[in-house]
């Protein structure tokens, strides 16, 4: 996800519009502002290479900020560092888990699938199918 974007793309993967679709459907579901709370989790720099633009610190940016504006405090956070993580929430208790996870030197794995790709390419038409595991 962006931060910012085309103001007419309505598919989500801009942060300003995902947070309002997502703050205006709690409203129709009958969530009260003063009772919201928010926990913001990733923007990591979990590539090296991009430093240019990066989006991590731009989304944790644009997060606190947009979160300030509409008055939803944030109660939890684990923002920024070069880590990916792992969350999972539980929507009916609020709890969330985090795990950071190993940095995992990412441009070396690009490099080696760069080199295996037909392999790879290969070992997925095969495959029958997909799964996500979490």
């Amino acid at each position: 996800m962006l931060p910012e974007g085309d103001i007419a793309d309505t598919s989500g993967r801009y942060g300003s519009f995902a947070m309002e679709v997502l703050i205006n459907e709690m409203f129709k579901l009958g969530a009260r502002r003063e009772n919201m709370q928010a926990k913001i989790f990733g923007g990591g720099q979990v590539m090296a290479s991009f430093t240019t633009m990066n989006v991590g610190e731009r989304n944790t940016d644009f997060v606190t900020q947009y979160l300030q504006t509409e008055r939803i405090p944030i109660v939890s956070e684990d923002v920024l560092d070069i880590y990916p993580r792992k969350v999972v929430y539980f929507p009916t208790t609020g709890k969330a888990m985090v795990k950071r996870l190993a940095h995992a030197h990412p441009e070396a794995l690009v490099e080696r699938e760069r080199s295996t790709g037909s392999a790879v390419q290969l070992a997925k038409r095969s495959a029958g199918g997909s799964v996500d595991l979490f």
